[in-house]
């Protein structure tokens, strides 16, 4: 079923757009909370939990690309998560990496309009990204995709990848520094 056709169900109250979001985007979803949690049965818990959220927010959103969406809504729960259980244990995994990489570039901005302003600086730097680095950095960086696997499926090595994401991230520090960012 298409986009429009989900959110229309989502308009209409219809209990049946929940179902077709995970027809639909499960695996996607799925595959983003693995990646920022590990675990197959607490991103199953995450999808549950995102798919409701979906439930609370539409109406009144009403959004354009419903897998981005989603995407945005479990990302931000698994992340969430991810720091929960983090506190109550120490352990290290992809999404403590990602953080920790991305660390010296952008600080966690404490107002809601220092985090806006980020937000459309960071835009505008993947926007002017060469491609292939855009991807690297989204692929590591959105997905926390452990660079292994970013190695693999872009056929570089990952020392290439690993330096790719370095270069990168000192171009972001140096951009934010340029732009007045948070850092």
């Amino acid at each position: 079923m298409e986009d429009s056709r989900i959110v229309e169900l989502y308009q209409k109250r219809d209990r049946s757009a929940i179902r077709e979001s995970q027809e639909r985007y499960g695996a996607y979803l799925k595959a983003i909370a693995v990646n920022i949690l590990g675990s197959a049965q607490d991103a199953e818990e995450c999808i549950n939990d995102a798919l409701m959220r979906a439930w609370e927010s539409i109406p009144p959103q009403r959004p354009a690309k419903l897998g981005a969406f989603l995407g945005r809504i479990i990302r931000n729960l698994a992340i969430d998560r991810y720091r929960q259980e983090r506190a109550l244990k120490k352990g290290g995994g992809q999404t403590e990496l990602c953080l920790e990489e991305l660390e010296g570039c952008i600080g966690e901005g404490s107002s809601l309009e220092d985090r806006l302003v980020l937000r459309e600086q960071l835009n505008s730097f993947l926007d002017a990204l060469e491609e292939k680095n855009r991807e690297l950095f989204m692929l590591r960086y959105w997905y926390m995709m452990p660079v292994k696997e970013i190695a693999k499926s872009c056929g570089q090595s990952e020392g290439a990848v690993k330096m790719s994401l370095k270069r990168t991230r000192d171009k972001l520090k140096n951009y934010l520094e340029k732009e007045g960012g948070t850092l």
